[in-house]
């Protein structure tokens, strides 16, 4: 491997971590900021779907954006954005304050998010490599830094804005180093790239679109009902149901690991399909079988499902993007994200609800379907891309 691609590997890891940072940060001090602001569980929750907002806000034009300017701009200025914003938390005195900064970090780390992804694109093309789980679970890991990091300033009793303030600068200063090593491709003639086929015309994308999608209600629906499913439902002590998503988190985290290799082995179609019944079965087993190692071993095998549906789906909307001279895809990974986006905004009311008319055993079997889902939408993906790809040799 040559220098200079273990230099755009490094640095686009150490930016994935970062974002991951950010995240677990400011995620893991939210009752402390819900305290703050004197907010109830309902209203607190309207201001955290500001984040949400501002994510798929910003993630609707940051492929354009990286098309014109290349994605290590994006990546260092939406990065100090997110840095600038996230002490801002601690200052807000009231709930709507509260939830206007939100969307502001959602904008900034939306942002950052495409623009890293469309990085990682392009150092998998420059090295043949299937390295896009990886680069996820860098962002895995750095979710459970930031957590552990807000774990003690919390056990420390430290206000939200010190701490936020110290991740910032930390943050901050990292991602200044290593953003020069950030790799960009040759920005493409306007025109060239204006007259390429719009991603909302592409059926391959909305298939990818829905992969992703199907694993953010997924993984949303584990991030938010995990802990309080194994305290109403399995009679656990609030202490160890804490430790039933980090399960999920941990096995998602090393099956990212693991990536590269499973990729080359298997295939992504392979991955995908096989990850959704993964996925599938362990929410299902979690729910039906009353046991404290069901639960357990149901959201570790989902993690484990979940793994590589998000990074592949945006590699490959990448590769549905790709031009003739090597560049392109960032348009398209837009596309997707946004997407992807909007169910981490709409899954966590749609299994509430279904909850409220249920109850939560059934919402999450849902999410299992939902998980499982992903396995058409990929084999329709994959059929799609070698559709177009026909039709664009038989017009060559």
């Amino acid at each position: 491997m040559l220098v200079g691609d273990r230099a755009d590997i490094n640095a686009v890891l150490v930016v994935f971590a970062l974002n991951g940072v950010i995240f677990g940060s400011w995620a893991s001090r939210v009752p402390a900021l819900a305290t703050q602001v004197g907010a109830a569980e309902g209203t607190l929750g309207l201001a955290l779907v500001g984040a949400s907002i501002g994510m798929i806000f910003a993630a609707s034009l940051t492929g354009r954006l990286a098309a014109r300017y290349g994605a290590r701009v994006l990546v260092a200025g939406s990065g100090v954005a997110a840095c600038v914003v996230l002490p801002l938390l601690g200052l807000s005195p009231t709930i709507a304050l509260l939830g206007l900064t939100l969307v502001l970090l959602g904008a900034s780390v939306g942002t950052l998010d495409v623009a890293m992804n469309i990085a990682a694109v392009t150092v998998t093309r420059r090295t043949d490599r299937p390295l896009m789980p990886i680069f996820h679970a860098a962002f895995s890991f750095g979710g459970l830094l930031g957590a552990a990091g807000a774990a003690l300033a919390a056990f420390a009793a430290w206000p939200p804005v010190p701490h936020l303030a110290v991740v910032a600068v930390i943050v901050t200063v990292t991602l200044l180093a290593v953003a020069r090593a950030v790799p960009v491709e040759l920005i493409p003639d306007v025109a060239h790239a204006a007259a390429a086929r719009t991603p909302v015309r592409r059926p391959v994308l909305w298939l990818l679109a829905a992969v992703a999608l199907c694993s953010a209600v997924a993984e949303g629906a584990s991030a938010d009902w995990s802990a309080l499913f194994a305290v109403e439902y399995r009679g656990m002590h609030e202490a160890s149901a804490a430790f039933v998503y980090g399960a999920f988190s941990v096995a998602m985290a090393i099956t990212r690991l693991l990536g590269e290799r499973a990729e080359r082995r298997f295939g992504p179609e392979r991955l995908l399909v096989g990850g959704a019944l993964i996925a599938g079965g362990g929410l299902l087993l979690a729910t039906t079988v009353h046991t404290t190692f069901a639960i357990f071993a149901g959201f570790a095998l989902a993690g484990v499902g979940l793994a590589y549906a998000f990074p592949i789906a945006l590699s490959l909307a990448g590769d549905a993007g790709r031009r003739a001279d090597g560049t392109g895809g960032e348009r398209e990974i837009g596309f997707v994200t946004t997407i992807a986006y909007s169910g981490f905004l709409a899954g966590p009311p749609l299994i509430g609800g279904i909850a409220h008319v249920t109850d939560l055993s059934v919402a999450l079997s849902v999410a299992g379907v939902v998980a499982a889902l992903i396995a058409p939408a990929a084999l329709a993906a994959v059929a799609a891309g070698r559709r177009e790809r026909r039709l664009v040799s038989v017009r060559d």
